[in-house]
C-alpha cells in the first residue's frame, strides 16, 4: 500500500517529518461545515483528491488533453523531454490564456545518465536595431508614461520554439514531428474548451476590444480571426479549432527551429511587425538563442532547493528560504498568524533585493553570490519585526564584503525529470498575431524600466526581467521533487509555500498544492523605481481563518480575502527507494497529473 505510510518512509530517509494531515477522521468527530464540500474517507479533509501514483512515466500539466499527449509520447518510447515538449505544443493550442510558441520558456532537466541539473533559458531578447530613446518616443507617442501590455512595443523574439529544439537536440529522442503530432491533430480536428480557460478567454476579449479603441493595439483582426467564434470567445464545452496554427505546427515539424528563426515563417512575422511600426527584423529572429546554465541552489533544512538564475526571478526564492530557516515554521503552525507574518515580511525583503538586482546577466553585473550567502540572509532576518508590519523596507547590500503562465512538469520510466514553464506573460499576451500563423506574440517587454539607471532598462538586443521561473529540490545529490508554481510575483511567493508545506509539514504533493495560499502584492517592481511605502496587501484565499486575518491586521497588514491570483501548481515526487512518482496538479486551474 502506498499512502500515507509509504510518503512517510520516503519522507523519512530525507528527514521529513509527517503531521497529521493524513489522520483518517473517525464518524464521531465529524461535524458540519455547511460549505457543500463533501468529505473525504482518508487524507486531509481539505485536499481535493489523492496525488496520482505511477512507475513507468508521469505528466502534471494544467490541462488534460496536454497530460495525455504527454502519456502517448512516452508510451512510444520518448523521453520526458520529448513529452513535455508535445504537452508544451498542445498547451499552446489548448491554453493559449497562458502560453504559445510567440512566448519565452525556462526549464530545468534532471538527467539520470550524468545524475546532473541542466537549465536552459530560452527567453527572447528585445530589438537591436531600437535604442532606449527609440522606445521612449513611440511610447510618448502613443500618449503614455510606460512601456504597455499590448500592442508592438512589449514584443520581444519569441524563445519558445528555440527553447523545444535546444532540449530536443541535447535530450530528446523521437523526431519532432512525432512529439508535435498531438497539437497538430488538436489544431485541425479541435477540442472542447476547459471551464476556467474558457472564462479567461471571455475575460480577455474585451480588454483586447478596448486597447485597441484606445490606439494601444494597433490591429486586432488576427487575434478576431484566429480566437473568437462568431464573434465570441469560446464557452466551455464549444469545439475550438485554429488551422492557421496546425498549418505553423507542421511548418516546424517539417522545417526545423530555421522555419520559425530564419525561414518562411520568420517573413510573416517580419512583414507584420513591419507593417505596424513594430522594430523587430529578420536578423533578431535569427540570432536568438537559448542558453545551457546552471541551476543555482540553497539548502533548506537538509533539502537543495534549486532555481535558475536571473534574468528571471528564482533566486528569490532561495533568498526568502535562507530568511525563513531562521524560524521554527512547524511550530508556527500552517497559515497560523505567525507563520503569514513572517512569510510576508521575508517576501518584502526579498523583493526590494529583486527590484534593485535581478537583470539581464549579460548586461549588468547580479551579485547573485552574495544575495544567496547564509550571512546576507541574516542580516536581512534581523530587520523583520514578528509584532508589527514594515511598510517601507530598502534594498539590501549583497556584496559582502510580475502574468499568465502555464507550468507543467514530466517524468520517464529512465528517471528523466522535467521542470518546464512557459508563457505570453500579462493576459493572453501583446494581441497581436501574425498574418495566418494562429498564435499570439508575448509581451514580455513590458518588464523593462524606461529609466537608463536602472539594472533593468530598456537597451537593444538585451533580454528582460522574467517572471517565470521552474523548480527542483534535491536531496543528497538524488532527485526529488519537480515542481512549480505560475503567476507572475506570486511564484516566488508560491514555490516558497511548496518547500514549507512538504518539508516543515509534511504534506505530500497534492495536500502541498491544495492548502490554502497567501499572496503579498504592493512590493516595488523590477520595471519602476516607485518605491513600496505602504507595506502592500497581503491576500489570503477562504480557507485562512477570519480570526488570523484580524490578528494580521493588528500587526499593520492590509489583509482582504481574494479569488487569486495564487497560481497554478504541478508537481512529480520521486519516491527514493521505490522509483515510484507521485504526480500532483493545482485544484485552482483545469489540469491533471497521470502516470502509467
Amino acid at each position: 500500500m502506498i499512502g500515507k505510510a509509504r510518503l512517510l518512509a520516503a519522507l523519512a530517509v530525507f528527514g521529513g517529518v509527517m503531521i497529521g494531515f493524513g489522520d483518517s477522521i473517525k464518524a464521531d468527530d465529524l461535524v458540519a461545515r455547511g460549505d457543500n464540500r463533501g468529505t473525504r474517507i482518508n487524507g486531509a479533509d481539505w485536499a481535493t483528491r489523492s496525488p496520482a501514483l505511477a512507475t513507468n512515466g508521469m505528466a502534471a500539466t494544467s490541462q488534460p488533453l496536454a497530460t495525455q499527449a504527454a502519456l502517448d509520447v512516452l508510451k512510444a518510447g520518448g523521453t520526458a523531454v520529448d513529452a513535455a515538449i508535445a504537452a508544451n505544443a498542445v498547451l499552446g493550442l489548448v491554453e493559449p490564456t497562458g502560453n504559445g510558441m510567440g512566448g519565452d520558456l525556462f526549464a530545468i532537466v534532471w538527467d539520470p545518465k550524468t545524475k546532473k541539473l541542466y537549465g536552459l533559458n530560452a527567453s527572447g531578447h528585445s530589438p537591436k536595431g531600437q535604442t532606449l530613446d527609440d522606445l521612449k518616443a513611440k511610447v510618448k507617442a502613443k500618449g503614455l508614461d510606460a512601456i504597455p501590455g499590448w500592442g508592438v512595443l512589449p514584443v520581444t523574439v519569441p524563445g519558445t520554439v528555440d527553447g523545444w529544439f535546444t532540449l530536443h537536440g541535447k535530450f530528446g529522442k523521437l523526431p519532432m514531428k512525432d512529439n508535435l503530432a498531438p497539437a497538430i491533430h488538436y489544431a485541425r480536428e479541435g477540442y472542447p474548451v476547459t471551464q476556467l480557460i474558457s472564462y479567461y478567454m471571455q475575460r480577455s476579449q474585451p480588454m483586447f476590444e478596448a486597447k485597441f479603441k484606445d490606439g494601444v493595439l494597433e490591429e486586432i483582426d488576427n487575434y478576431r480571426k484566429t480566437y473568437l467564434i462568431d464573434g465570441k470567445a469560446p464557452a466551455e464545452g464549444q469545439i475550438f479549432k485554429n488551422p492557421d496554427l496546425a498549418n505553423t505546427f507542421e511548418a516546424i515539424a517539417e522545417g526545423g527551429r530555421d522555419a520559425f528563426y530564419n525561414g518562411p515563417l520568420t517573413d510573416t512575422m517580419v512583414a507584420y511587425f513591419k507593417r505596424l511600426g513594430g522594430a523587430l527584423t529578420k536578423e533578431d529572429f535569427a540570432s536568438q538563442h537559448a542558453d545551457w546554465v546552471e541551476p543555482t541552489s540553497t539548502n533548506y533544512r537538509g533539502y537543495d532547493v534549486w532555481e535558475l538564475p536571473p534574468n528571471g526571478q528564482g533566486i528569490a526564492v532561495l533568498q526568502m528560504l535562507n530568511i525563513l530557516e531562521g524560524y521554527d515554521l512547524k511550530a508556527m503552525g500552517h497559515n497560523s498568524v505567525d507563520y503569514l507574518h513572517v512569510m510576508a515580511e521575508a517576501k518584502k525583503l526579498v523583493y526590494e533585493d529583486r527590484a534593485r538586482f535581478y537583470a539581464d546577466p549579460k548586461f549588468v553585473d547580479v551579485p547573485v553570490e552574495g544575495l544567496l550567502s547564509k550571512a546576507y540572509a541574516k542580516k536581512r532576518r534581523a530587520l523583520i519585526d514578528m509584532k508589527k508590519a514594515a511598510k517601507e523596507v530598502d534594498p539590501g547590500d549583497p556584496i559582502l564584503g510580475h502574468g499568465d503562465t502555464i507550468y507543467m512538469t514530466v517524468a520517464d520510466k529512465d528517471g528523466m525529470m522535467v521542470s518546464l514553464i512557459q508563457s505570453n506573460f500579462r493576459g493572453m499576451g501583446s494581441g497581436l498575431v501574425a498574418d495566418g500563423l494562429g498564435f499570439m506574440f508575448q509581451d514580455r517587454g513590458e518588464q523593462f524600466a524606461l529609466d537608463a539607471s536602472h539594472p533593468n532598462a530598456y537597451a537593444p538586443g538585451k533580454r528582460p526581467f522574467h517572471t517565470i521561473i521552474p523548480a527542483f529540490m534535491t536531496k543528497d545529490g538524488k532527485p526529488l521533487l519537480s515542481f512549480g508554481l505560475m503567476g507572475g510575483d506570486m511564484q516566488p511567493q508560491g514555490h516558497v509555500q511548496i518547500v514549507a508545506n512538504i518539508v516543515d509539514f509534511g504534506m505530500n504533493v497534492q495536500e502541498a498544492g491544495d492548502a490554502a495560499r497567501y499572496y503579498h502584492t504592493g512590493s516595488t517592481e523590477p520595471d519602476v523605481l516607485k518605491r513600496m511605502t505602504d507595506g502592500g496587501e497581503l491576500q489570503l484565499e477562504t480557507g485562512v481563518p477570519q480570526a488570523v486575518a484580524d490578528a494580521l491586521r493588528a500587526r499593520g497588514h492590509a489583509v482582504s480575502y481574494s479569488k487569486g491570483p495564487y497560481g497554478g501548481y504541478q508537481a512529480i515526487l520521486r519516491d527514493p527507494e521505490t522509483g515510484v512518482y507521485w504526480g500532483a496538479s493545482e485544484m485552482r486551474k483545469d489540469g491533471m497529473a497521470a502516470g502509467y
